[in-house]
């Protein structure tokens, strides 16, 4: 999750992809916050030329591709962003508090057995052992969570929303959406291409081959003394 955060917010080829498209109109600022509004890149793929064969997605993987080809595989940066939308905060929250509870819980079964005597001896020397390495994983696992933390609120602010009222969980997943829409709407300008490309050569080869049939036609004809 850190490392899906950290590459949405500092995806340069993300960053590009919008200016180039022109979406720098709908760039927001909140404090020291600059982004984009989420809910703008997925409005993409309902803007649609006056000709209605074209939506404002396409067109931008268009220009993309005319201008900075090297861009249209940005989603490479954030690979692990698939992955970032099958996690749910809530659930990691629940998970930390369980560990957090369960540890407690082992120190006070400590605290309780030292009180025994020598008869539970082994067994606190045992569950000493245990808690050195057990609190040394937990106080790691509870900055790798503060880090989650502040890498979520970092990413939702990069995007011009509020982490209060925007989850995670929208983010990742509006991102996903917005990648695989930009993914198909580049395969289909490249289908479209083709076609034209096609056509194109089919009516080269036509117009040659008329043009050919009539100097055929014209060199017969003066062969035959027809024409002089």
């Amino acid at each position: 999750m850190i490392s899906c955060c950290d590459g949405m917010n500092w995806s340069e080829s993300l960053d590009t992809d919008c200016d180039n498209s022109g979406l720098g109109s709908v760039r927001c600022e909140e404090g020291s916050a600059i982004g984009f509004r989420l809910d703008s890149l997925l409005k993409l793929t309902d803007t649609r030329a006056r000709n209605n064969k074209m939506t404002l997605m396409h067109y931008l993987c268009k220009v993309l591709a005319d201008k900075l080809p090297e861009l249209l595989d940005f989603s490479k940066d954030i690979a692990s962003l698939e992955t970032a939308t099958k996690i749910q905060l809530k659930f990691l929250a629940e998970e930390m508090q369980a560990i957090s509870k369960g540890l407690e819980k082992v120190l006070q079964e400590l605290s309780a057995s030292e009180s025994d005597g020598p008869i539970s001896d082994n067994f606190c020397k045992v569950l000493k052992e245990f808690l050195r390495f057990a609190e040394a994983e937990v106080r790691s696992l509870a900055s790798l969570y503060s880090g989650v933390g502040r890498n979520v609120d970092a990413l939702i602010l990069y995007f011009g929303e509020d982490p209060a009222r925007c989850p995670f969980e929208q983010v990742v997943s509006t991102l996903f959406n917005f990648v695989r829409l930009f993914h198909k709407a580049n395969e289909e300008n490249c289908k479209q291409l083709e076609i034209e490309m096609k056509k194109s050569t089919e009516n080269d080869n036509s117009k040659l081959g008329a043009h050919k049939e009539s100097k055929s036609f014209l060199q017969t004809r003066i062969e035959s003394g027809i024409v002089k």
